[in-house]
This record gives structure tokens, sequence and C-alpha cells, in this order.
């Protein structure tokens, strides 16, 4: 079951062998009011204790299948839609440390149907999350 918040308590996880972690991943939940296509989304920046990591770094995971920024764009044909969940991988050489993180998501969305001066609409999310496997 999801949780209210868009940022999952459950996915927040390094990732890797243990010893050399690549990483780490962020299970959000899909935020927009209605399904989209992916290619609606921009992307999405993750923060963890202040320190941001750019969409443009990041992997967004549908499923088994991962997606690079540029990728996102051509992707119109698959969906996301309400209830769905998608991870966000971030590349950090050792992953984070064990112990209770401030996590943040800013998912930037593009509404076909708003002036593009208001585009991309950015939601926005923090919670604390905890790492348990160093």
């Amino acid at each position: 079951m999801l949780e209210r918040s868009h940022i999952q308590s459950t996915g927040f996880r390094n990732v890797g062998p243990e010893g050399a972690r690549t990483g780490f991943e962020v299970r959000i939940r899909q935020a927009n009011y209605r399904s989209s296509r992916l290619s609606l989304i921009e992307g999405v920046d993750i923060t963890v204790d202040g320190v941001v990591y750019p969409a443009e770094g990041n992997l967004f995971r549908l499923g088994e299948k991962a997606y690079t920024r540029e990728e996102l764009n051509e992707a119109t044909q698959t969906r996301l839609y309400v209830g769905d969940y998608f991870t966000v991988v971030v590349p950090k050489e050792g992953g984070l440390t064990r112990g209770v993180h401030l996590v943040g998501s800013a998912i930037r969305y593009r509404h076909p149907y708003f002036p593009p001066e208001f585009q991309p609409a950015i939601v926005r999310n923090e919670r604390h999350a905890t790492i348990i496997l160093p």
C-alpha cells in the first residue's frame, strides 16, 4: 500500500553490492491528480540532507525499465497511472550512511493544457526516511 506522502518510506535504500555501493534510490508515488505520459515528466530532483541531486544525473525507473532524463522525452506511449509509483536512482559512490535522512523530491511536470510560461509545474515533497543498510 502506498503512503500519502509522495516519498515512500519503503524503497529508500542504497544500491549496489555491500561495501561498494553505487548510489541510492527513492520510491515516489505518482503525484499528479491524473495519469500522464512519461514524456510529460521533465525529471525529478532529489535532495538528501540539503544536497541536491539534479534530475539530469538520475535514472527514472518504472517497473523493470530505467530511463535517462533524455529517454523520458521519447516515452510518449508509456503511461504513469494514479496509484502507480516510480523509483529515482541516484548515482553516489558509497551510497548514503546508515540512519535518518531528510529527503526531498521536486517532480517537474509538463501539462499540455497549461500556458508555456507556467511550465513546468513543480511538485515538491519532503520527509524523513531511514537507510538501514549502509
